[in-house]
């Protein structure tokens, strides 16, 4: 043991990426990246603009919510695996009349920020999920 204090700094990471099972569909896991506090306010830093409030007379931060979910689900989702486009139907409003249900929607970028944008329950579980430390510290 060493007598030199260790710097919590030094100890302290940025990110760390876990796979996590979404919950009540077989197989479907999410591979989500843990952002520390300090990472999450300059990813909402570089979504806000400064607009000039006319009855003020001074400028107001405004965030832009379209380029929030773009910059957090490029931050938070990394990949997925085992979405069957059945379970796209019980997440949102979708056509897989021509596909295989037991197909799986392929990872894109696009496609993850579609689905932060359109299904609320998938949202609130990333956003929840992230939100709580011990899903990332093995701890579970």
């Amino acid at each position: 043991m060493t007598d030199t204090p260790v710097s919590l700094a030094s100890l302290m990471t940025p990110s760390k990426t876990v796979a996590i099972d979404y919950p009540g569909y077989t197989g479907f896991s999410v591979d989500l990246c843990y952002l520390a506090r300090e990472e999450l306010i300059k990813l909402r830093k570089k979504c806000i603009t400064n607009k000039w409030n006319k009855k003020t007379h001074q400028p107001e931060e405004e965030l832009d919510d379209e380029k929030f979910v773009v910059e957090y689900t490029k931050a938070v989702i990394k990949g997925w695996k085992g979405l069957k486009y059945r379970y796209l139907e019980e997440l949102l409003l979708v056509d897989i009349s021509n596909l295989d249900p037991e197909d799986n929607l392929v990872y894109t970028q696009e496609n993850a920020e579609l689905l932060m944008k359109n299904a609320t329950s998938f949202d609130t579980w990333v956003t929840d999920t992230i939100g709580d430390l011990e899903n990332f510290t093995g701890d579970k």
